[in-house]
């Protein structure tokens, strides 16, 4: 089951000017190694919130936490991009 991490400071915006709070979310896999992607929640309610592939494959929850809270803007812009072909 997937587990919120961690929500990021910075917010994206998309080319219609609609703010996107950044989440990390992650789940633990069967051989013990976890994976974390991230969520973009629209503050505009009417559209979809959009989500990454994976992003990261950690050792452990406290790793996946030490991840995310080093991710920067940058970061999140690509991500952003990569997850606009992906909506929850």
């Amino acid at each position: 089951m997937a587990e919120f991490i961690h929500e990021h400071s910075a917010r994206v915006r998309d080319e219609d000017g609609t703010d996107y709070v950044v989440s990390i979310y992650a789940q633990e896999r069967v051989d013990g190694t976890w994976e974390g992607w991230l969520e973009f929640h629209p503050l505009d309610k009417r559209k979809p919130t959009l989500r990454t592939e994976q992003e990261t494959s950690q050792p452990n929850r406290v790793a996946v936490e030490y991840w995310a809270s080093g991710l920067e803007p940058i970061y999140l812009e690509g991500a952003f991009a990569r997850a606009q072909g992906r909506l929850l």
